[in-house]
């Protein structure tokens, strides 16, 4: 059975209507958004005159379809005309969601000698003589790659490092607005474990760490250890590290409000990709000691065959210790 969606803001519309200027017209369209099962979240007159009314719509609804419920029942109400209809998410998305921004204005001959040539340069051969002067005397301290190579974004699957970009700049977003990090999508058009190794490898001088998102499992664990083990800054799978934490802490408090010990629990995970696997192992390391993971297939455990897949391998050794099938 599936779950009903609630309207939200992210299924969002703005509907521009034209109407009569009467008395209860306005009610008339707040019934009939109403009962189509939106949300009217926002009402504004974008025109007033004597005999004509128009107001612009913002209504939460539940998907496109439930989108266009909500529209035709606006249509249907008598004398109202449906002018526009515009979707605020894709509106916010247009022209992308960063940018970059210099720390400074570049105003005069002697600023612009000073920030670039022939100033810089000399910036540079401090670098070159003392390179741990990168930290302080360029962005590299506060700046992130965001890296990805499209193929397991959000709950879409393998949609291309296109796609994943508006989530990768989002990501970006988070970063700056919630920690006063810049950070920058890199999509990458390879799903080759070794290739996107050296890519990352390649890139970092220019970073103070990498932020791995969205790499399809079993290739995420690979990546991120190697890049681990041959840089020399952070590296952090968000899939897998940022959900355990966030995980942890929820159980933290689940089991203070229960009066339970951590080895009184027997937890099942819905699934042990990147996130399952890496709130095993948090989980584990707290003191839980009976963890059951279930895939497609069922429930992990000795008797299955993982073909080369490491890390359901070492799941099923470390965890269900009742072997249950």
């Amino acid at each position: 059975m599936s779950l009903k969606r609630s309207p939200g803001v992210a299924y969002s519309i703005t509907v521009r209507a034209e109407y009569p200027n009467e008395p209860g017209m306005l009610g008339k369209i707040t019934s009939a958004i109403g009962g189509s099962g939106g949300d009217a979240r926002a009402v504004d007159v974008v025109q007033a005159a004597a005999n004509v009314m128009v107001r612009d719509f913002t209504i939460n609804t539940s998907g496109l379809d439930h989108a266009d419920l909500v529209v035709a029942s606006i249509k249907s109400v008598k004398d109202v005309s449906v002018l526009t209809v515009s979707d605020p998410t894709f509106l916010l998305h247009v022209g992308g969601k960063i940018e970059v921004q210099s720390r400074f204005s570049v105003n005069t001959r002697d600023d612009m000698s000073k920030a670039y040539t022939p100033g810089v340069g000399r910036v540079s051969m401090a670098i070159h003589e003392r390179p741990e002067s990168v930290w302080a005397l360029t962005g590299k301290g506060h700046t992130v790659a965001v890296v990805t190579d499209g193929s397991a974004v959000l709950g879409l699957g393998d949609i291309g490092p296109e796609a994943s970009l508006p989530v990768m700049e989002g990501k970006a977003m988070l970063f700056k607005e919630f920690g006063g990090v810049d950070a920058w999508p890199i999509v990458l058009n390879t799903k080759d474990p070794d290739e996107i190794v050296s890519i990352v490898k390649a890139i970092s001088p220019g970073f103070g760490g990498i932020n791995l998102e969205d790499i399809s499992a079993p290739r995420c664990f690979y990546i991120e250890e190697r890049l681990k083990k041959e840089l020399d800054i952070p590296v952090f799978h968000d899939d897998q590290h940022g959900t355990a934490v966030v995980v942890l802490a929820g159980l933290i408090n689940a089991l203070k409000v229960v009066n339970k010990k951590p080895s009184d629990l027997k937890l099942v995970l819905a699934g042990v990709g990147a996130a399952g696997t890496a709130c095993a192992r948090i989980l584990m390391e707290y003191g839980v000691k009976n963890i059951i993971g279930y895939d497609r297939h069922g429930a992990l455990h000795n008797g299955r065959d993982y073909g080369d897949n490491e890390s359901k391998i070492w799941f099923a050794k470390n965890t269900n210790p009742m072997e249950i099938t």
